[in-house]
């Protein structure tokens, strides 16, 4: 998934950043609005770790989201239509 897509939909993203990065606040992720800087930015002055730890948090959250919206669209099989007689 790009972020493209993340950003777009932020508002259904948000929770999911929320349970990841508990410490960002309701508000700072509304600023953040999507935009992975700002993310970034925010989770490294949260937890006080490097861009690079946090560029690695957020690559694995955005595979995970990936992985979750996949298993939501899981085709349906049709059942085989019988003879009516």
């Amino acid at each position: 998934m790009n972020w493209d897509r993340i950003e777009g939909n932020w508002k259904q993203f948000k929770g999911t950043a929320k349970v990841k990065w508990g410490k960002l606040t309701d508000d700072e992720l509304d600023v953040i609005a999507g935009r992975r800087e700002h993310l970034a930015g925010k989770i490294q002055e949260a937890y006080g770790i490097t861009l690079e730890t946090t560029e690695d948090q957020i690559a694995q959250w955005q595979a995970d989201q990936k992985e979750a919206r996949m298993a939501e669209e899981v085709p349906t099989v049709a059942a085989p239509l019988k003879d009516i007689q």
